[in-house]
């Protein structure tokens, strides 16, 4: 990939006057940076628990196996189908199953703990603590090294193995109560059912399997053979338990996921490979286990598809390959969408605007003198793309005026926020973790390294839509290279780097973010707001555009588009293939994913209309691959009357929000699916979500309403298009030219079009 990506920003900066540490201002281009927190502010946490080579790389924060490197005591690390935990004792690992969990919000939830584990241990040596060895895009090796003596375990997602290495001496296996041994014909291999699963242990030729005693049982680990694998086992057939003993001793070293934006195709193709090293025999390759969104209408996998696990992600097929691709649609998006130039309702479109412009000073609230809570990256980007959207409208309805205001007000901002000179609203760029941290710390974005890519993603979104009328405000000598500089720190590309993460919130081989830093809880690292996963994304394509950065541009394709997929399985069940039935009784979404478990709830309330709002927000015209089946946005937007009475009848305190929190953004998503309902749902003078104006949803649904509603089957040759359809079959095709040079964009339905530069084009 691009070594931009990470390291674009770098060619702009230099070093301020000399001065005190928290007074160092690092310049990047017209702004700069600070390399110590102001006036006493949190720092970053350490994360020491990492070996001595892993010290030298940035920490890879918000990953599932985050826990790990920041916790004396780490929890569960779920890496499906297993799971595993460090103690003192040794290494926990166990094969989790579905526990329907009754809550007081009169549903459930859904969880697949880390329960009735095995402790694998050295048997010669006590094992030290637990640090972060190594780490591959989906695989992790976790040391517990005690002085020279090795204890190494290697965990992966989709892998039904955890592989172990001990130095010297034999293995011993403790178990949480008595088990059954199913008879076996290789003495390397104990095969035992525990609590109603099976696990199946593979020694090295020339070892043995002995009881100790009812609950434990030692491996004989002849001298240079210092290994063994554990697995989970998904059924009773014979022919699994084969399978499983034909790849044990295959043990992982390394995972790399590779991408490929095929813009003539407007799709993006992925590909999983990882290595193996046969600790003894034939290099037989891996077994992988596939996720829902890896296998379901994958054509490539189609009759090689073996045994199966439940896990809390749904089925996990394995797959005796060293590697396996998918083809997902990128079905694209503009900026903005036109202008609405007729309709009975252009004058209250109007009227909306000169209110909302009136108000403008408000968009973006900035208090750096008081303790306003809504001063923190997060609620100013929220801020910053209300005025950009607002300033879309304008400019689409013909008020350029108006639109220059709106995007003046954007770029001051933040030109305040990049300059590094607020005594409380500023940038720290922490070299000792690796990370770009905002101030003032909410959410704890910097004592615990949460929701980088929701603040940040809104920042580089607007200075996106800034950029691509004012080229100029985001050249790298200017804004830009702050912006590069939040982009690195969300989405460097380049692995092994000292700087920043590989891809710090996304997890490749989920498909899917992470806001937990610190992967804090039992339940494993989580994302609630995957809406806002999608918000960062899209503002790296346009960003991307922007400065002609292909590999970004790619990149940030390949994280929407798979993001939005995960999020059709894992967040919405589409295709219902994830969720369990007792869950499906009460609900048709997830709000909050962890590593071992679903729920209807949020972090702040569990209010439920801010329950299924948080993944629909922000509601832009990247949103529209929300619209894959609308049929299941009325489905969702029905439940809202049911969920509220059942929190009425509660008793709960319904007067701290408003009634009809949110109704603009339910409103838009309605619209994705039936406008002309949308427009009779929407109250112009009720509620509107905070990161939103009167003026953008009501433009948003006469959009649709006069376009028609998304027609995600037709594509185009080109990085920024959207088609719609209406009832009656005719379509409205748009496409956004950012070059220098006359574009022309061909539709796969055949349809052209002609698009000048630096605007949007549409054709009916």
């Amino acid at each position: 990939m691009n070594r931009f990506v990470s390291m674009g920003f770098a060619c702009v900066i230099s070093l301020a006057a000399a001065g005190a540490a928290q007074a160092q201002l690092v310049k990047a281009g017209a702004g700069g940076y600070v390399l110590s927190p102001k006036s006493g502010a949190v720092s970053p946490p350490t994360a020491p628990h990492r070996t001595a080579a892993m010290l030298q790389r940035a920490a890879p924060t918000n990953q599932w196996y985050s826990t790990l490197i920041f916790n004396d005591k780490p929890e569960a690390i779920y890496a499906q189908p297993l799971s595993v935990k460090a103690t003192p004792a040794g290494m926990e690992m166990a094969l989790p199953s579905k526990r329907v969990q009754p809550t007081e919000r009169r549903d459930v939830l859904i969880n697949y703990p880390h329960t009735d584990p095995l402790v694998i241990a050295p048997a010669g040596f006590v094992p030290g603590p637990a640090k972060l060895a190594q780490f591959s895009d989906w695989a992790i090796d976790i040391a517990m090294a005690n002085g020279a003596d090795q204890f190494t375990t290697t965990v992966a997602h989709g892998s039904p193995y955890a592989f172990f290495q001990i130095s010297r001496g034999d293995a011993k296996v403790t178990l949480p109560e008595a088990a059954e041994r199913l008879p076996h014909g290789d003495p390397r291999v104990l095969v035992l059912r525990l609590k109603g699963k099976t696990y199946a242990l593979f020694g090295p030729t020339g070892g043995s399997w002995t009881p100790v005693s009812a609950t434990e049982w030692r491996a004989s680990l002849p001298a240079g053979k210092g290994y063994l694998s554990v697995a989970g086992v998904p059924d009773d057939k014979p022919e699994t338990l084969a399978l499983l003993l034909k790849h044990a001793y295959a043990f992982l070293q390394d995972t790399r996921v590779e991408w490929r934006y095929d813009q003539a195709q407007s799709a993006v193709e992925t590909t999983y490979r990882a290595t193996t090293k046969a600790m003894e025999g034939d290099n037989v390759g891996p077994l992988q286990g596939l996720y829902p969104h890896h296998w379901f209408k994958n054509a490539s996998v189609d009759g090689k598809l073996g045994p199966a696990f439940d896990t809390v992600r749904g089925e996990l097929r394995l797959l005796a390959a060293a590697q396996f691709s998918t083809t997902l649609a990128y079905t694209g998006f503009v900026p903005w969408w036109p202008g609405v130039k007729e309709g009975p309702r252009l004058d209250e479109l109007q009227d909306l605007l000169k209110t909302d412009v009136r108000k403008r000073r408000e968009l973006i609230p900035m208090r750096e003198n008081n303790d306003n809570w809504r001063t923190s990256a997060y609620w100013q980007g929220k801020g910053l793309i209300r005025a950009t959207q607002l300033a879309a409208v304008a400019e689409q309805q013909g008020d350029k005026g108006t639109r220059d205001r709106l995007l003046e007000l954007a770029r001051e901002r933040m030109e305040f926020w990049f300059s590094g000179e607020g005594s409380r609203s500023y940038f720290h760029l922490d070299k000792n973790l690796g990370t770009v941290v905002g101030y003032p710390d909410e959410f704890f974005t910097v004592e615990q390294m949460n929701d980088h890519h929701f603040h940040y993603g809104y920042f580089i979104r607007a200075a996106a839509e800034v950029s691509l009328r004012d080229p100029a405000w985001g050249a790298k000598d200017q804004w830009g290279a702050m912006v590069d500089l939040l982009v690195a720190d969300i989405a460097t590309s380049e692995r092994g780097r000292a700087d920043f993460p590989f891809l710090r919130n996304f997890d490749p081989y989920e498909g899917h973010s992470w806001a937990s830093g610190v992967g804090m809880g039992e339940y494993g690292n989580n994302q609630e707001s995957s809406s806002e996963a999608i918000n960062a994304w899209a503002g790296l394509i346009l960003w991307a555009e922007v400065t002609g950065n292909t590999a970004l541009r790619d990149l940030g394709v390949y994280l929407y588009t798979t993001e939005a997929e995960a999020i059709s399985h894992y967040w919405f069940d589409i295709h219902g293939l994830v969720f369990a039935p007792e869950y499906k009784k009460h609900h048709v979404e997830a709000s909050m994913l962890f590593g071992s478990t679903y729920a209807h709830n949020t972090w702040w309330t569990d209010e439920p209309r801010q329950i299924k709002g948080i993944n629909l927000l922000p509601m832009a015209p990247f949103s529209t691959h929300l619209a894959r089946d609308k049929d299941y946005i009325k489905r969702s937007l029905a439940t809202l009357t049911k969920d509220t009475q059942v929190y009425l009848d509660r008793s709960k305190n319904y007067s701290e929000v408003p009634k009809d929190i949110w109704q603009d953004v339910f409103a838009k998503y309605m619209a994705l699916a039936d406008p002309t309902a949308a427009l009779a749902e929407w109250d112009r003078w009720g509620a509107v979500e905070l990161g939103e104006t009167r003026t953008h949803t009501l433009h948003w649904m006469l959009s649709l309403n006069a376009m028609g509603t998304p027609d995600l089957t037709v594509r185009a040759n080109t990085l920024l298009y959207q088609v719609f359809k209406r009832a009656d079959g005719s379509k409205t095709y748009l496409a956004y030219n950012a070059g220098k040079t006359p574009l022309k964009v061909t539709f796969s339905d055949g349809k052209t079009l002609d698009v000048a530069p630096a605007s949007l084009g549409r054709a009916n």
